[in-house]
C-alpha cells in the first residue's frame, strides 16, 4: 500500500488517465475528484461490497430454488 500525503488542490496520478485531487479538507472528511476515463468504473468500497454480498446471496438463493425441482 502506497501511502502519500497532499495538501489542498494536490493531486495523485494513477497510470496517465487517472487523477484523484483534493478538492476540500474540513471538519475530519476530504472531498476528492476523480478524473478518469468513462469506461473505468469507479465505487464507493462499501457500496461495492454490499453488491457483491447481494450478488451472492442470488445466487445462494438461486441454487435453494433449482434443488426444489430436482
Amino acid at each position: 500500500m502506497l501511502v502519500v500525503t497532499r495538501k489542498k488542490g494536490e493531486s495523485i496520478l494513477i497510470g496517465d488517465d487517472i487523477e484523484i485531487k483534493l478538492v476540500k479538507i474540513e471538519d475530519g472528511s476530504v472531498k476528492i475528484a476523480i478524473d478518469a476515463p468513462k469506461d473505468k468504473v469507479i465505487l464507493r468500497k462499501e457500496i461495492y461490497e454490499n453488491v457483491k454480498k447481494e450478488n451472492s446471496e442470488a445466487i445462494t438463493n438461486t441454487n435453494e430454488i433449482l434443488n426444489l425441482f430436482k
